[in-house]
């Protein structure tokens, strides 16, 4: 297949060619030529106003539901959102039905998606059905292609249990992912616990039950000399403690999502069960603290958590509706609304070159002679969020409407263009 980009923006600061505006001639999925006024009639064009293109994006944490809730997500579903976003990597969750905690689960999931515009890389269960009793056959689902280990949606909570996680995968280096949520605090909470929790007379769930695991799993961390990726941090003190392990030192990473970075507890106030998240919208403040720590480098990377859940799941009352919000196709723009101040190439930066670091994943390259791995976007271009924009399964997104900035144009990976 010939795919030709027409005067792109490029920016890859490993390229020659960073910060140049080029065209971009790719066949049979490597990168043949980046010059001035290409032509090529066999080729598919892919061009408009403003274009840029980086390396491609990587996703660390979605549910893509398959196996066993194919009716919310499937693998195949799961890659156009991730395609409609920008995304060309994205790393799953292991909470599906039979769960991704055996070689033949990750074998599955590596099957069915080879062939696609987007590298689908499993997350392995760190516990037997995560079950959080015993550990998972981790090297064995690391010999399949796991890329990384975590109990997904349901954190372990048994620090011994952590510890031996940790003091296993070390023996392979590999990274531990965890959720920060304590589930004995306040496990009936149903939003962030503060004067809005009160004004609407729901049940709390205070940062507490965040940050008592934060401060754990970084003592272990610490303890074990192992990596530790923490996933959908949400207050200030959770990005202090971080940053005060990072200067010591201690092997730990986090990721930061779009809808704690541009929303906080009072959008509830008109009860949206899409905005019934785990762990929950917190407040201005801590906010505020996110976003100054994903422009100061204390947040290593962006995680979508995109979580579809179908319409039975979330039109009921907000009591019983199910946690969760979709994010893949939604996400740039989102980061570009809400982050104005932080630079274009330090977004993409957390988008492609940091998330690839922390999974010991190679990096692509944008030259001659490398394989195309790429995302084209208009990083400026100002749209209204539609269920049109969602190639889901699922239209659970509270963005549903929302103005936002910057648009993912199409992908280019496994030759194979996907828009």
């Amino acid at each position: 297949m010939h795919i030709l980009l027409k005067n792109v923006k490029i920016l890859a600061p490993s390229s020659p060619f960073h910060g140049q505006q080029k065209d971009i001639s790719i066949h049979n999925g490597i990168i043949q030529q980046v010059a001035d006024h290409l032509e090529d009639s066999h080729a598919t064009v892919i061009s408009g106003e403003n274009l840029h293109v980086s390396a491609g994006w990587m996703d660390i944490f979605s549910h893509f539901s398959d196996p066993g809730q194919e009716h919310k997500e499937d693998l195949y579903s799961g890659v156009q959102a991730a395609a409609k976003g920008g995304y060309t990597t994205v790393m799953v969750v292991p909470n599906t039905q039979p769960a991704l905690h055996t070689k033949a689960q990750v074998e599955y999931v590596i099957s069915k998606t080879r062939h696609s515009a987007v590298n689908v890389l499993p997350i392995g269960a760190a516990t037997k059905n995560l079950e959080g009793a015993g550990l998972a056959e981790m090297y064995e689902m690391k010999q399949a292609g796991a890329v990384a280990f975590s109990d997904g949606w349901k954190p372990i909570q048994s620090p011994g249990l952590l510890l031996k996680a940790l003091q296993y995968i070390k023996a392979f280096n590999g990274t531990l992912i965890q959720l920060p949520d304590d589930q004995s605090v306040s496990a009936h909470g149903l939003m962030n616990e503060g004067i809005y929790s009160t004004q609407l007379g729901m049940p709390g769930k205070p940062a507490l039950a965040e940050e008592l695991i934060v401060q754990r799993d970084i003592e272990l961390a610490k303890y074990t000399d192992s990596h530790l990726h923490i996933t959908g941090i949400t207050t200030r003190k959770s990005v202090e403690m971080i940053a005060a392990a990072k200067a010591q030192g201690i092997k730990i990473t986090c990721s930061v999502t779009p809808y704690h970075l541009s929303l906080t507890d009072a959008s509830l106030i008109n009860y949206d069960t899409n905005l019934k998240v785990n762990p929950p919208l917190r407040g201005a403040d801590d906010v505020k603290a996110l976003q100054d720590a994903v422009k100061n480098g204390i947040i290593d990377c962006f995680a979508t958590h995109h979580l579809p859940q179908d319409w039975d799941a979330k039109v009921l009352e907000f009591e019983y509706a199910k946690n969760g919000m979709i994010g893949l196709e939604s996400t740039f723009g989102v980061l570009r609304k809400h982050l104005p101040e932080v630079a274009l190439d330090h977004l993409l930066a957390m988008l492609t070159d940091h998330p690839r670091k922390i999974f010991g994943l190679q990096q692509p390259s944008l030259q001659e002679g490398a394989v195309a791995n790429l995302t084209v976007f208009n990083p400026d271009e100002e749209w209204i969020f539609t269920e049109a924009d969602i190639a889901s399964r699922s239209k659970n997104s509270a963005y549903i409407g929302a103005a936002l900035k910057g648009r993912a144009v199409a992908v280019v990976n496994n030759g194979q263009v996907a828009k």
